[in-house]
């Protein structure tokens, strides 16, 4: 008989090496095939891997771990993995799926990890009215609305809807709008996690882009992605990890 096979989809890299380790200690027999950072990995993994189980963070760049989940529904178990008690005990309730709450906890996960080894024989339930009902009480996540920036010897008061891309530049982040450039002390990973992922897009390790500001994409001769800005002469290329962003343009 094949082992369990999970995928772990969870926006911070120390929570999965946690998580991933408390497994490996915990279920032995379970194979992690795949770990995603954001929900668009997420979901590729689980077309690409077709897992027994996914551990979803509830809030990921992107697409939301209920969203994920309204895809996998009846494909495979889940376990959300989550800050946010209210979430969890709507989860548990219903008794159709477990959850893992943060910071992790070897008692809970532990228990997370009994009843879904009790659970893998039986077909995936359909979560369709449990996932409505959480989606519909969730509290909306509160996005980062303006900047303070320096702009030479000045601060200006930057709204993050004026902004065409951000880029990191050594321990600052460059905040480029249409008529000038700024900066502000805080390197663009702690950033990534202040923008609402629907409207600001990393395309590539260094940089994070409006998708508002986008006028256009093209490819250059070796296929690389290069976005055209509103309002600005340059071009930002995609990186290959981000290209899948584009596929439909």
């Amino acid at each position: 008989m094949s082992p369990p096979t999970a995928i772990i989809a969870e926006d911070e890299k120390a929570l999965r090496d946690e998580l991933r380790q408390r497994l490996s200690e915990l279920w032995p027999e379970l194979l992690v095939i795949g770990e995603a950072g954001t929900g668009i990995e997420a979901l590729q993994l689980l077309e690409k891997h077709a897992p027994d189980l996914m551990f979803l963070d509830i809030q990921m760049p992107g697409m939301t771990g209920l969203e994920i989940a309204h895809q996998a529904q009846g494909r495979c178990h889940i376990v959300f993995v989550t800050a946010y008690d209210a979430y969890a005990v709507a989860a548990f309730e219903t008794g159709a799926l477990d959850y893992v709450l943060k910071p992790l906890e070897r008692a809970r996960l532990r228990l997370a990890v009994d009843r879904v080894r009790q659970r893998l024989g039986s077909t995936p339930q359909n979560l369709e009215g449990l996932l409505r009902e959480l989606i519909r009480n969730a509290e909306p996540r509160k996005y980062l609305r303006w900047i303070n920036a320096s702009v030479g010897h000045l601060m200006q008061l930057i709204t993050v809807d004026e902004v065409v891309y951000f880029q990191a530049d050594a321990k600052y982040t460059r905040v480029v709008i249409a008529t000038c450039e700024a900066l502000i002390r805080k390197p663009l990973n702690e950033l990534r996690n202040e923008l609402d992922p629907s409207v600001f897009w990393q395309v590539h390790r260094s940089t994070i882009v409006n998708a508002n500001a986008i006028a256009g994409v093209s490819r250059d001769m070796f296929g690389h992605i290069n976005l055209k800005l509103k309002g600005r002469e340059e071009k930002l290329n995609v990186s290959e990890s981000h290209a899948h962003l584009f596929r439909q343009m």
